[in-house]
């Protein structure tokens, strides 16, 4: 049987039928294979077997005795996981189907992100198909997150496939016509008082809804890391003062998106609904908010090009939705109230912008050190002048 070592753990590659004629060779094969390397997870790719009998199924059971926790099964063909999930076995191992072989050869582009690409296969149907490897966690991640903000009342879409695409892969999507808000508004700039204001209430809305405590991660604890990544740039008293603040946010179990920028916000017929949902947390929605100023703001500060090259809007365009949204969203507060909420959320963008920039490279590398030095002494300023971080309780 062909073995393979990958990412540290061995994988076995079973082939052909497994019944009462041979159990008993796979049986012995498997126990040296975990003999042979021991302190490597075993795993088992199903891609080759066709079929397996209640006799290949005990040889199943055995190996995860052997493990002490449960076998990784994958790339399982929909004739085998029926037999495994007729059988109990899909709770016992931990079982993933194999995936169907997907093009997106002449498809059109309809968004494009840091990690993904997203594409129209057919008028009903969309696939985004992730650009990193080793992205099945992360797919998984936002399918779960999904569901939970669909049971909550929260309009998104939900993936009810992966597939691979090439050496890649992507979830797919049922949605009926569908645009994202970011091409609406290239489609109609004329219209854009009336879009913004509807894509601000669609913000609040998914502000209003509440979760349970430890269903979703706390934005809080999530840029409370950020922020130790930072340290090295961060002078040592503007830092411990940065994580008292954070520090101080009182628990806000209200959902926030995570990058809830134009191209994750769909229309489709007359419904706003949510993409991307893998960064979906808690918190006070200065954790959303800061994600806007990052995008239609600070990546744009060095760069004239930028907006026009990721989102195809023009600088001003990019000021209006900023500025508009603001005043949508905090409508009835003063416009006091409003620009110290600006500031609170541009503490927390610099924060965000500089974990991307500095910690994870993302943007023009022959800007980073300019939009490295920038940002800090932007941070710098705001840490002084800023004494809450949240904008809820304003």
């Amino acid at each position: 049987m062909r073995t393979e070592i990958e990412s540290g753990k061995i994988v076995a590659f079973p082939e052909g039928r497994v019944d009462s004629t041979n159990a008993g060779e796979l049986q012995r094969n498997l126990d040296q294979i975990m003999a042979q390397n021991p302190g490597l997870e075993l795993v088992l790719d199903a891609g080759g077997l066709a079929y397996i009998s209640s006799a290949g199924l005990r040889v199943l059971l055995h190996v995860t005795k052997q493990k002490g926790s449960p076998l990784d099964v994958r790339n399982v063909s929909p004739e085998v996981y029926d037999i495994l999930d007729m059988t109990g076995f899909t709770s016992l191992l931990h079982v993933t189907k194999k995936l169907r072989e997907f093009s997106v050869d002449g498809c059109a582009v309809i968004g494009r992100g840091a990690i993904g690409t997203v594409y129209r296969i057919d008028e009903d149907t969309i696939v985004k198909v992730y650009e990193i490897p080793d992205s099945l966690p992360m797919i998984e991640n936002e399918q779960k997150r999904a569901k939970q903000a669909f049971l909550k009342g929260i309009p998104t879409a939900i993936s009810y496939d992966v597939v691979k695409v090439g050496e890649k892969y992507g979830s797919v999507f049922e949605m009926l016509k569908a645009t994202t808000f970011n091409d609406w508004l290239i489609k109609e700039p004329d219209n854009r008082e009336e879009i913004v204001r509807q894509y601000a209430r669609f913000i609040r809305q998914i502000h209003g809804v509440e979760m349970e405590r430890g269903e979703l991660p706390e934005a809080k604890a999530v840029f409370s890391e950020y922020l130790r990544t930072l340290r090295p740039l961060l002078q040592a008293e503007q830092y411990d003062r940065l994580c008292a603040l954070f520090e101080v946010m009182p628990e806000d179990l209200h959902v926030v998106h995570g990058d809830i920028q134009m191209k994750n916000v769909m229309l489709s017929g007359s419904e706003p609904l949510l993409i991307d949902m893998d960064t979906l947390s808690v918190g006070d929605p200065v954790f959303d908010l800061m994600g806007l100023y990052v995008t239609y703001k600070l990546f744009c500060l060095h760069d004239p090009n930028n907006s026009m090259d990721f989102l195809g809007l023009s600088n001003e365009m990019c000021d209006y939705i900023w500025e508009q949204t603001l005043s949508c969203y905090f409508e009835g507060r003063s416009e006091a109230a409003i620009r110290e909420a600006e500031k609170r959320i541009q503490l927390v963008a610099c924060v965000r912008f500089l974990n991307l920039v500095a910690v994870q490279n993302i943007g023009d590398s022959a800007l980073k050190q300019r939009r490295i030095k920038d940002t800090l002494s932007m941070l710098l300023d705001l840490t002084k002048a800023v004494t809450s971080i949240a904008v809820g309780t304003i």
